[in-house]
C-alpha cells in the first residue's frame, strides 16, 4: 500500500503509535493464560480465557498494523523511536507479542501456531543481536538504564523458551531459556547499581519499573514449561523474587504513578499475569503447601490489576487522551 492510499485515519495514527503499545498485547495475553490455567486448575469458565485470547489477538493486528504503517508513512519518526536510549526497547515485543499470540493459537492450530513462534522467533532473536550489539558498544548514559533493558534478550529468551516448549521442542527451549536466564543475572546487576547510585528516574519512567517483576515471573513459566513443571527450590525460589518485587513495587507506588496513566502502565501486568499463571499452575502439586496458599489472592490481584489498567485505557481512548501528542507530518520520501 503506497502513503497516498492510506486512510485519514491511518495517516493520523500510525505515526504516533509507540513500540511500547505492543505491552498491551503482552498483558492480554498473559491475562487470558491465567483464565486458561484457573480453567484447568480450579474448573472456572473457560470462555473468559478464549474470549481474553481473542481480544488479545485483535490488539496485537491493531497495533501491529499500525506500528508496521508507520515505517511507512512516518520512517523518521520509526528510525528515531529505534535510535533512542530507551523507547528503542519496546521495539523487541513486537517478536514477543507475536509468540505469545503463537502460544495462544497453539488451542487451535498447531500449523498457525509454528508460522508465528517463526515469525516472532526472527524477530526477537534479530532486535536482541541488533540492540545488544549496540548497547555492548557502550558510550550510553547511566541515566537511559531502566528495566527496559530487560526486554530484547530476557523476556524474549523466556517467552521464546515457553513457545517452543509448548511445540514439543524442550531441548530448543531449554536452551532459549537459559539465553534469557542468563541475560537476566546480567543486566539485574547493571539495573539495580544504577537505580541504588543514580540520579532518580524522572516520572515519564517510573512505570517502566513494573517491568521488574517479570523477568522471576515470566522467567519461571518458562522454567516450568522447559523442565519437569514439578514445584522445586528453583521454582519457589524465583516464585519468592518475584513476590518481593511485587511488594517492592507496591511500597513504591505513590512514588511510581506520579506520572499520570498512559500506555506504559500496562508495564505492570505482564509480570503480575505471569506470576499469577505459575502459582495457579503449580497449586495443585503443592500439596497444601505455600504456592496453594498464595495462587487465590494472586489471582484475585491479578484480575484486579489488569482490569483496572484497562478500565483507564478504555477512560482514556474515550477522551482521545490515549496517544501521544500529534507531530507534523510530512509525506515520505519513495525508498531507495
Amino acid at each position: 500500500m503506497g502513503v497516498a492510499n492510506l486512510t485519514q485515519s491511518e495517516r493520523r495514527l500510525s505515526p504516533r503509535i509507540p513500540a511500547s503499545m505492543f505491552g498491551i498485547v503482552l498483558g492480554l495475553a498473559g491475562f487470558s493464560n491465567v483464565w486458561r490455567a484457573a480453567h484447568v486448575t480450579w474448573h472456572l469458565p473457560g470462555f473468559v480465557g478464549e474470549g481474553l485470547f481473542f481480544i488479545a489477538c485483535v490488539a496485537w493486528i491493531a497495533i501491529a498494523s499500525l506500528y508496521s504503517l508507520k515505517w511507512v508513512q512516518a520512517p523518521e519518526a520509526a528510525r528515531a523511536e529505534a535510535e533512542h536510549p530507551v523507547q528503542c526497547c519496546f521495539i523487541g515485543l513486537a517478536g514477543v507479542s507475536t509468540l505469545l499470540i503463537a502460544q495462544g493459537a497453539l488451542a487451535f492450530s498447531r500449523t498457525l501456531a509454528v508460522i508465528f513462534f517463526a515469525i516472532g522467533g526472527a524477530i526477537t532473536v534479530i532486535f536482541a543481536l541488533w540492540r545488544t550489539g549496540r548497547l555492548w558498544r557502550g558510550d550510553r548514559s547511566p541515566a537511559s538504564t531502566t528495566p527496559v533493558l530487560y526486554l530484547p534478550t530476557v523476556a524474549g529468551g523466556f517467552v521464546s523458551g515457553t513457545v517452543a516448549a509448548a511445540l514439543g521442542w524442550h531441548d530448543w527451549g531449554q536452551m532459549l531459556f537459559g539465553a534469557g536466564f542468563f541475560s537476566w543475572l546480567a543486566i539485574e546487576s547493571v539495573l539495580l547499581h544504577r537505580l541504588y547510585t543514580g540520579t532518580p528516574l524522572p516520572p515519564a519512567l517510573r512505570p517502566t519499573l513494573g517491568i521488574q517483576l517479570a523477568p522471576p515471573a515470566v522467567g519461571v513459566v518458562s522454567y516450568l514449561s522447559v523442565g519437569s513443571g514439578a514445584p522445586d527450590l528453583v521454582a519457589h525460589a524465583m516464585i519468592g523474587y518475584a513476590g518481593l518485587q511485587a511488594m517492592l513495587l507496591l511500597r513504591m507506588g505513590r512514588w511510581i504513578t506520579e506520572q499520570p496513566f498512559s500506555a506504559s502502565y500496562w508495564a505492570f501486568t505482564f509480570g503480575a499475569t505471569a506470576l499469577a499463571a505459575a502459582v495457579i499452575r503449580l497449586s495443585p502439586l503443592d500439596h497444601a503447601g505455600a504456592i496453594s496458599i498464595i495462587a487465590p489472592p494472586i489471582f484475585v490481584l491479578a484480575n484486579l490489576l489488569v482490569l483496572l489498567v484497562a478500565a483507564s485505557t478504555v477512560r482514556l481512548i474515550a477522551r482521545h487522551q490515549f496517544l501521544p501528542a500529534a507531530a507534523p507530518i510530512t509525506p515520505c520520501a519513495a525508498p531507495r
